[in-house]
């Protein structure tokens, strides 16, 4: 019985049908991969984009929403503070305030003018 090298020196295949055939439906597989690769890029980065957009409104919301409630907190602490406000003493103190003195600071004013004239 005699064996068949069908093996060249360089240890390739010799070319047959099946061997021909096998070849290109890996070169084809390989560059159909080399292809896709620039477009599966450029949609993972768009996804990624996307996403973060959507993060980035997101916080943006939640923000202004956080905004809103110390707003409202605080205009309920302005209007609690001034219901809290005793009005009598603070009508008491502003009519001191504005009769506090006045005929008495006119009579130290004229004297003082008078005195200037001698």
């Amino acid at each position: 019985m005699a064996t068949t090298d069908t093996s060249t020196a360089a240890g390739a295949a010799t070319p047959t049908a099946v061997n021909s055939q096998i070849t290109d439906a890996v070169t084809q597989t390989n560059v159909k991969v080399l292809a896709e690769s620039p477009a599966m890029a450029m949609g993972s980065i768009f996804q990624t984009m996307a996403h973060s957009t959507g993060i980035l409104f997101e916080n943006a919301i939640s923000a202004q929403q956080q905004q809103n409630t110390l707003t409202q907190a605080s205009t309920n602490q302005g209007v609690m503070q001034i219901y809290s406000v005793d009005t009598m003493a603070d009508a008491a103190g502003t009519e001191k305030v504005s009769q506090a003195g006045i005929a008495d600071n006119l009579t130290s004013l004229l004297t003082v003018l008078q005195s200037f004239k001698s």
